[in-house]
């Protein structure tokens, strides 16, 4: 089956997990705002619980939104997305759950989908006993049932499927919307109220991956040398009410700001003068990306992917270090920043939308050849 033999785009059923703000959904809808809709839609398989702030857009632009029930109650999970996937016909499933993409791409190959795809986003960190046994777990059966596997990054892939071939899809961005902008940059500050301050950001969901608790031991200990600088923090999760606790406990109330969630956070990233990302680990990290596409300079934890850095400015120290030192380092980048336009550098790296949502149209064709 080709678009030429066949009027209607071909649909993608695009498996998730809960779909609120996070790092995955932005990516899936990134690629799908920029697809060619007339040849390929997206239909988004959402568990119960999920938020959903996607799904006027989704629904607008063409694509489909299902709520299932959550893989916990694994029967009705694997009955009802069987169902769907009868019931629509689906030529692709692809998978965006990890480790937990065995659950629905079994649900996949026992409904005679031809095509299923496994898509891997993180890796595993220390610390998340219960989470990490299941992921290792799991692990051994990735490549039982997919027909191709991909990830966010060759470090992600690896970790998942070993020796086994993959395909890297970048997470892409809309280069255009975090160009740095000097007249935007003084407007968020002043919408921000914030004059000549140091201003430092992170974009994040509270969680144990993204390690708010030393990037606040790291913002007391750049407060000791300027106590007039300011931490960004945008995001929303199950650890925020311990963040705010140790932030209050830390006499930071003054220089710490939880921004919440926003839908579109790329103006605060005009405002920061250095991005921070003592992540315990990740699969890439986006909003690397995002930042680096403002021209910010980041430090990083080196568990975060060496393929992230695009730009010089970016500067990877180890979690084993203390937060003095990344305060120190934090400062100097900020105090030392180049910004200007990024574009052409992110666009050779590989992270620029509309080059690579292609890619992945010609992907799905491929797989249908």
């Amino acid at each position: 089956m080709t678009m030429e033999q066949n009027a209607q785009p071909i649909r993608v059923a695009q498996m998730m997990t809960d779909m609120n703000y996070g790092g995955v959904e932005m990516v899936v809808m990134n690629y799908y705002r920029h697809m060619d809709r007339s040849r390929v839609q997206f239909d988004f398989f959402a568990l119960e619980g999920s938020t959903l702030p996607q799904r006027e857009e989704i629904e607008r632009l063409g694509g489909r939104v299902y709520v299932v029930p959550k893989y916990t109650h694994l029967p009705q999970y694997e009955r009802e997305i069987g169902r769907l996937f009868r019931q629509n016909g689906y030529q692709i499933v692809h998978s965006h759950m990890n480790t937990l993409s065995v659950l629905s791409l079994w649900g996949a190959k026992r409904a005679g989908v031809p095509n299923r795809i496994a898509h891997n986003h993180s890796t595993v960190g220390r610390g998340e006993g219960a989470k990490n046994v299941m992921k290792y777990l799991l692990r051994p059966f990735a490549a039982v049932y997919p027909t191709r596997l991909c990830a966010c990054s060759r470090t992600a892939g690896s970790w998942l499927y070993g020796e086994k071939p993959f395909r890297v899809f970048n997470n892409a961005i809309e280069l255009d919307r975090f160009t740095y902008d000097a007249a935007q940059r003084k407007a968020v500050r002043q919408e921000l109220g914030l004059g000549d301050e140091l201003v430092l950001g992170h974009v994040g969901r509270f969680c144990y991956a993204k390690n708010h608790e030393f990037l606040l031991d790291v913002m007391a200990e750049v407060c000791k040398q300027r106590p007039d600088a300011v931490l960004l923090l945008i995001g929303e999760g199950e650890n925020e009410a311990a963040a705010r606790r140790k932030a209050e406990a830390l006499g930071l109330q003054e220089n710490v700001r939880f921004l919440g969630r926003q839908s579109d956070p790329a103006k605060f990233y005009q405002a920061m003068d250095a991005f921070v990302l003592p992540s315990r680990y990740e699969g890439l990290g986006i909003v690397l990306i995002e930042a680096q596409a403002a021209a910010l300079p980041v430090i990083c934890s080196t568990e975060v992917p060496q393929e992230a850095q695009v730009l010089p400015e970016m500067q990877y120290l180890s979690l084993q270090e203390s937060p003095a030192v990344w305060a120190d380092a934090a400062i100097r980048a900020a105090e030392n920043a180049r910004r200007r336009d990024t574009s052409a550098e992110m666009r050779a790296g590989g992270f620029d939308i509309v080059t690579e949502a292609k890619k992945l149209e010609e992907f799905y064709f491929d797989l249908l050849k």
